[in-house]
């Protein structure tokens, strides 16, 4: 059986594709949740996201700078300072990511359980 025509391997497909692989991920999903309450400084977010390191934190934030779902306003003052809001079309994917953090905040001790369960069964095929 095909694929569904919105899965086709196109030229388009792929870079859709490739731009969901950096929507996706898991510090974007936060930073893009973080900032929905509005601008943060780079502290606030490492502060707030749990478990990101300063370099997946930074890579993070130029990759969603890079496509344009974020924007960084640095200013010329001692020590510098530098802002991160989401832009227009940042902000038009919040209501899906907020969505999905929390479906994932709402059910994370369902699928510890879960994990738990697998986890057991797998041990003892082994």
């Amino acid at each position: 059986m095909g694929a569904p025509d919105s899965f086709e391997r196109t030229p388009a497909a792929c870079r859709a594709r490739d731009i969901l692989d950096r929507v996706g991920d898991k510090w974007s999903l936060y930073v893009i949740s973080r900032l929905g309450g509005g601008t943060k400084r780079f502290t606030e977010l490492k502060r707030e996201i749990d478990g990101i390191s300063q370099r997946m934190l930074t890579v993070t934030l130029r990759g969603l700078e890079r496509d344009g779902i974020i924007s960084r306003t640095m200013y010329p003052v001692m020590p510098p300072r530098v802002d991160y809001t989401l832009t227009a079309m940042g902000h038009t994917l919040l209501d899906a990511v907020s969505t999905f953090v929390s479906w994932a905040d709402d059910h994370v001790d369902e699928i510890d359980a879960a994990r738990t369960v697998y986890d057991r069964l797998k041990r003892a095929e082994a």
